[in-house]
């Protein structure tokens, strides 16, 4: 059982790192209409894109901001984890 939560903790903190990493470009984005520039069509889809993935893991970001939140995060990824297969499990095959 200890084996099977260190792979799942493992496995989030790799799906975790993984979209923070891609979240890198956000901040110029941002600061684009304060530096007097305007979006483009590809600025918004990218600003869509990070949005997107900002929301995928704000679970993550309210646990670890709660006091203690590092001893419940093998907890939330486990809870995460199960809602993914249960997802995967229903939909269809192709």
């Amino acid at each position: 059982m200890f084996n099977r939560l260190r792979e799942l903790t493992a496995r989030e903190k790799v799906h975790l790192r993984t979209e923070i990493m891609q979240a890198r470009g956000l901040m110029p984005l941002l600061m684009k209409p304060r530096n007097k520039q305007r979006w483009t069509a590809e600025d918004k889809a990218q600003l869509a894109d990070h949005l997107q993935r900002l929301s995928q893991i704000s679970p993550y970001l309210v646990v670890l901001v709660m006091p203690g939140g590092f001893f419940v995060l093998p907890a939330l990824a486990w809870w995460l984890d199960r809602r993914r297969n249960r997802v995967r499990a229903s939909s269809p095959v192709n």
